[in-house]
């Protein structure tokens, strides 16, 4: 059975940038790793960054189908909206790159991290935008601008999620659920 060398970078690119992040990475780490070597690496990626943005790039592919798993065509925009977005920042949350970068980008605002997560933020809010298009399109909701909401709702999640549990108890589920069905679709006018 042949060793598929360029998975195999992947593979120990993956696990370093994991482990390391992505400042601390080298390309005689990842070789090591990978047990090849280092102008082995060069023969699939130009550099460091061309590495990096193969992982992120499959990274966000992974998340699209993660959250087209739990979608339903028989739900409303607020159910799919709501299960998509848990998907991808559960996702996001338990992916160990995802939460390397995350930590990174935090303590030290390495430039090429903070642009990846805007990459990997942007993947997610044109996700979200596709399915509010498709409830415009259907008459579920009234039209908007659907990169806006979309946008809205990541954050609104991302706070739920994330920001609120800095200082309070995590929010179950359920719960998320019904406060972003409050806030977005309900309103809070009696």
């Amino acid at each position: 059975m042949a060793v598929d060398r360029r998975q195999l970078i992947i593979e120990a690119a993956t696990k370093s940038f994991s482990l390391f992040g992505y400042k601390a990475t080298t390309m005689d780490q990842v070789a090591k790793i990978a047990n090849v070597g280092k102008g082995t690496i060069y023969t699939f990626f130009k550099n460091k960054e061309d590495l990096f943005d193969e992982i992120i790039t499959t990274l966000i592919k992974e998340m699209r189908v993660a959250a087209e798993e739990v979608m339903d065509k028989k739900l409303s925009l607020h159910e799919n909206a709501n299960l998509a977005l848990f998907k991808l920042l559960e996702f996001r949350k338990d992916h160990q790159l995802t939460i390397k970068l995350l930590q990174e980008e935090r303590d030290m605002g390495t430039p090429a991290v903070r642009e990846v997560l805007r990459k990997v933020e942007q993947a997610i809010i044109n996700y979200i935008s596709n399915i509010i298009q498709a409830a415009i399109d259907k008459g579920e909701i009234k039209p908007c601008n659907p990169e806006m909401t979309a946008f809205v709702m990541l954050k609104l999640y991302t706070s739920l999620i994330f920001d609120w549990e800095q200082f309070h108890r995590p929010l179950e589920k359920e719960e998320i659920s019904e406060l972003f069905e409050l806030y977005l679709f309900k309103g809070l006018s009696l």
